[in-house]
This record gives structure tokens, sequence and C-alpha cells, in this order.
């Protein structure tokens, strides 16, 4: 395929854009592509994303007292306009601001990742268990005991499915 901007060399360069619903593609090549380095000039990273994310959900709310964090002194609001962290500890110190955040954008807060095929219907067995176990000790602490008993009841049917999966 012809560079669509001059019509001689390959285009190797391909560009779709979306603005109101309607699609348009561009195919250049590598100079043409050059020469039209404003298209890819963007303030896009992921950064920004993640701090705009931040600043929507909170829409500037404070849930927190303003500390910043206990190993390198960053503050939460350092973090929400820059979208980084500024050491491994952050995530600790920010953790109860986060919770919500990550909530909201996926819908939990935990990494499940998938499950390699391989590994089986085993694997899931052992997760939906697991799971079952921690949502157990904590009817228990509430002091449901027909949702405990419930449960329990489901935690032995799974170890029983455990082996045959």
């Amino acid at each position: 395929m012809l560079c669509n901007e001059c019509g001689k060399n390959e285009a190797n360069v391909h560009l779709t854009h979306i603005i109101n619903g309607k699609k348009t593609e561009s195919h250049l090549c590598e100079e043409c592509a050059k020469k039209n380095q404003t298209i890819f000039n963007t303030n896009f990273s992921m950064e920004n994303l993640f701090s705009a994310m931040l600043n929507n959900t909170f829409n500037n709310k404070t849930y927190l007292p303003a500390r910043g964090c206990s190993n390198c002194g960053m503050t939460y609001e350092n973090f929400r306009s820059t979208g980084k962290f500024g050491c491994s500890h952050c995530i600790d110190s920010f953790k109860g601001r986060l919770t919500p955040v990550i909530n909201s954008i996926q819908g939990y807060d935990r990494h499940t990742g998938k499950i390699p095929k391989r590994a089986g219907g085993d694997y899931k067995v052992q997760m939906d268990i697991q799971r079952l176990k921690n949502e157990l000790k904590a009817a228990v602490d509430r002091e449901e005991y027909e949702l405990a008993a419930e449960l329990r009841d489901k935690i032995h049917e799974l170890e029983q499915r455990k082996g045959e999966v």
C-alpha cells in the first residue's frame, strides 16, 4: 500500500482516528509521518490517565488526614497530581484512599489474574474455597450463624469436588 500523503513510498504507519463516531484511516510512509509529527504529539500518558481518574473519583474531597508517606514523605496530593508513587511504601501509606478508587475502576480491589488452562479447575476451586473461608470467618465475627452454616456447607462441597476436577 502506498502512502496517502506522497503516493510514492510504501505506507508503514497506519493511523485510525475516531471523532464523534466517524472513523478515518491514514496510511503514511515514514518520511510523511515524521513531517506530520503533530499527529503524534499528544499529552497522553498513563500517569495523566491515572491522575485524572483519581481526581474524578474523589472530586477533591478529603477522606483522610493530609499526611505523607512514612518513608519518602510524598503527600497524597502530590501523588494525585503526578499519578506516580515516590517509593514502594507509598501504596501502604495511601491504601485507604486508593482502595475506593481501584474498586470504582475495576470493580474489585484485588488482582485475580488469569488461571492457566493446564492448572485445571483444581486451582479455581482452591481459590473459591479460600474466598468462602474468609467469608465464613467474617460471618462468624458478625454472629450471622445461618449464613456461616451455608458457607461451611459450600466449603465442604467444594472440598469434595476438588479431587474430582
